[in-house]
């Protein structure tokens, strides 16, 4: 009985150094796959500076107002934080994003120092599907008593966001640890309608006009995406939650195609 209690305890000690030795293969075979380099997406962090209130063009405050009662200021605002909004929503999606509007007394000066240092030119719309930035070309006086004015020969044109060099751009980068910034540059509410028309059928026009930066100060994209609303719609936050929502998919879609490229 003895010498069988000796036998199952050797061959039970046995058993148990072969399972640990095939486990412990087992595990090396797992860490030398876990060697292969994961496919893993770069992190990055948006600064959106909003369109500088004298950068709103509309030809539809009055409908506006008619509706809400509110004065051109407030309907302004309305617009601008509405679509800062959808854009910081889009955004929120897949990287982290702060913008100025998050808290306008904090970011006040930033603010403001940034609009005192870009400049903005007409340039051609750049083709989407090849995207290269627009090369410099003449430029026409465009800021007339502090309103941006569109010549004749703006067709096919947007609103850029040019900088004479990247310092700004770095030190926000140091500051606010982000490394893309995206401009709205402008925002305009063209309409279709004719005064005293009786067509219900007209239609409207939201155009945006923006351009992407990295903090080298390398343009990552720009152009317009505009989005087209019956003139019924008359109020911004409908406006914006319906409308200004599908042109800041497109923008941060164009965006996060040259941010991630691999996944095209």
């Amino acid at each position: 009985m003895r010498k069988e209690i000796i036998f199952l305890f050797l061959f039970f000690n046995v058993f148990s150094q072969f399972v640990i030795a095939q486990t412990t293969f087992g595990d090396d075979q797992k860490s030398g796959l876990s060697k292969i380099p994961e496919r893993k997406l770069t992190k990055h962090k948006v600064l959106v500076v909003p369109f500088e209130p004298r950068m709103y063009m509309s030809q539809i405050d009055q409908k506006i107002n008619s509706e809400t009662n509110w004065d051109q200021k407030k309907i302004k605002q309305s617009i601008r934080f509405g679509l800062d909004e959808e854009i910081y929503r889009c955004i929120k999606k897949k990287m982290e994003v702060i913008s100025f509007l998050d808290d306008t007394s904090k970011y006040k000066k930033d603010l403001y120092k940034t609009y005192s240092l870009v400049q903005y030119k007409f340039d051609k719309i750049p083709d989407q599907t090849k995207y290269e930035a627009p090369k410099s070309e003449k430029e026409k006086k465009q800021v007339q008593n502090g309103q941006i004015m569109a010549d004749s020969e703006n067709g096919g044109r947007f609103m850029n966001a040019k900088f004479k060099d990247n310092a700004l751009l770095k030190e926000f980068q140091t500051q606010y640890k982000t490394d893309v910034f995206l401009f709205i540059n402008q925002v305009d509410l063209f309409s279709s309608e004719t005064p005293g028309s009786l067509n219900n059928h007209s239609y409207r026009t939201a155009t945006i006009h923006y351009t992407i930066f990295n903090a080298d100060g390398k343009e990552l994209n720009s152009g317009v995406s505009s989005v087209e609303f019956p003139s019924s719609v008359n109020h911004p936050d409908k406006i914006s939650s319906s409308y200004f929502s599908r042109a800041a998919e497109e923008i941060v879609n164009r965006m996060n195609k040259v941010l991630y490229p691999a996944e095209k």
